[in-house]
């Protein structure tokens, strides 16, 4: 009986039955549409996009993607796919213990799989669609409306800037790259002890239920050509994301992909259990060489992830290309340098996971802060994340295995409410676009940061809510976790009958 329920829970989540908030389909099939964080007021500004309104009259000439920029996406969005397999895998598989590496490799490996499915099936659709202010519509099911067989046309997708456009097609690609990563994300909280099948269905529900409301709520917007005056821009603005509306700033996933993540993850080490013999015996990583593959790939993959997001191959681009080398740079001599202090010895393990911490906390700023500003963030994020999988992660007593939460959701907090502070002027950063006047304009530190965090703790509560009522449905009806046996002959061989070394 459990395993026909679960059967039937991972059915409704590849069908979409997702929450009750889901909206009324959009009316028009051709209207789409995307995301970015910006002023509530006055705004918005590079993360991620709008889908152009449907090209309306015959004789007005639909129009013409610039080929830079479309080409740049696509480059984007391999370096994303690079990010998650093989960058990710090799991340986590070195650190976990030989016995489990094909595990963790296949995990990420079939999760990329199962959600980049889900994306086109209903994902893109309910996060980038309008709807409501938590969830959009069904205009794009199974990616519906984008290509048009009788004349070959391909939708556009809406820019950051007013009558720029790239086809919809690498938008909806793009994105599904993000989407995939932040659910491999969580599957290191859990390492080494939980079901295959317990993993997929979950990832399938928690991507439904979590995933696509934050991803909605902080990046869906109707697009910048829209807006004329301030009656547009008030009509518009009401159609967006719940935090969008409210201002927040993310460029490229702090709050959607890491903090969102790294809640999850928290909730599963707490719920899933430690590992047997955590505390007593030696579980070190197998394979540093690995892991620091995996850590380079993630850091090149990253230019396409936080680049990217600008979604024009232009000046917005080329800052947060420069804050992802300066900031990542800089995390990892202040990681280093924590370490050696504490511990005597600098490691390659530290290097790299600085390298990480860097790359998560400059996430969210990225194109939002100037140079000096991405250092500082750079900076603190490898001595805060330092202490996040040491001293906090000794006070919250749970078996986060790859230190996801001290990682990506002290980087992600960090990250988020500092690009609050240094986006404004004084603190060289680039203020937001103000699309009724076409001008940019200056925020404030203080209401920025308490805006900053409003998304940050609307996400933990989503997240962590979401995510424990996911893993107790997973529990009840197919168990969480391996056999104790299983767990100590490893993983490897007991769920996918295969050796990773075999000598």
């Amino acid at each position: 009986m459990k395993k026909i329920i679960a059967s039937l829970l991972l059915l409704a989540a590849l069908c979409g039955l997702s929450a009750p908030a889901f909206a009324q389909d959009a009316v028009a099939p051709a209207a789409t549409v995307a995301a970015s964080a910006t002023e509530a007021a006055a705004v918005s500004a590079p993360e991620a996009a709008a889908v152009a309104a449907p090209v309306a009259a015959a004789p007005v000439a639909a129009p013409v993607p610039n080929k830079g920029d479309t080409s740049w996406m696509l480059v984007a969005t391999l370096l994303v796919i690079m990010m998650s397999i093989p960058g990710l895998a090799l991340f986590y598989g070195g650190l976990v213990r030989s016995k489990n590496m094909l595990s963790i490799l296949m995990q990420v490996f079939s999760i990329f799989a199962l959600i980049t499915v889900l994306w086109a099936i209903y994902g893109y659709s309910l996060a980038f669609t309008e709807g409501n202010a938590f969830i959009g519509g069904f205009d794009r099911l199974f990616l519906k409306g984008i290509f048009d067989p009788a004349t070959g046309s391909v939708a556009n997708a809406a820019t950051f800037s007013k009558g720029v456009y790239i086809p919809e097609f690498i938008f909806a690609a793009f994105q599904a790259t993000f989407a995939a990563i932040t659910v491999a994300l969580i599957v290191g909280a859990f390492a080494e002890r939980m079901k295959f099948a317990a993993v997929l269905l979950f990832s399938a529900l928690w991507f439904t239920f979590a995933y696509l409301p934050i991803a909605h709520m902080v990046w869906f917007w109707t697009g910048p050509d829209a807006i004329k005056d301030a009656a547009t821009l008030a009509s518009e603005t009401v159609k967006a994301g719940w935090l969008f509306q409210k201002g927040a700033l993310d460029f490229a996933g702090g709050t959607v992909v890491h903090i969102n993540a790294a809640v999850a993850g928290l909730v599963g080490a707490f719920l899933v259990g430690r590992r047997i013999g955590y505390g007593r015996e030696a579980m070190a990583p197998h394979n540093l060489v690995m892991t620091m593959i995996g850590a380079s790939l993630l850091w090149v993959g990253w230019f396409g992830f936080n680049a990217g997001s600008a979604l024009e191959a232009g000046g917005t681009a080329t800052l947060a290309f420069a804050n992802t080398l300066i900031a990542t740079a800089a995390a990892v001599l202040t990681w280093l340098a924590a370490e050696w202090m504490l511990k005597g010895k600098p490691s390659l393990l530290g290097a790299a996971s600085g390298a990480v911490a860097g790359l998560v906390a400059i996430t969210p700023a990225c194109g939002w802060v100037g140079i000096g500003g991405g250092l500082v963030i750079g900076a603190l994020s490898g001595v805060t994340c330092f202490w996040g999988v040491t001293g906090l992660k000794k006070l919250l007593g749970a078996d986060d295995a790859l230190d996801v939460f001290g990682i990506h959701g002290i980087g992600g907090i960090l990250g988020a409410l500092l690009t609050g502070v240094f986006n404004t002027w004084s603190m060289g950063g680039t203020g937001i676009v103000d699309y009724v006047n076409n001008t940019i304009v200056d925020t404030s530190i203080g209401s920025q940061v308490w805006i900053q965090a409003q998304a940050v703790l609307t996400t933990v509560i989503w997240s962590g809510v979401v995510a424990f009522i996911c893993y107790k449905i997973v529990d009840f009806t197919i168990g969480l976790r391996v056999k104790e046996e299983d767990e100590r002959e490893g993983l490897d061989t007991t769920a996918h009958g295969e050796r990773a070394y075999n000598y």
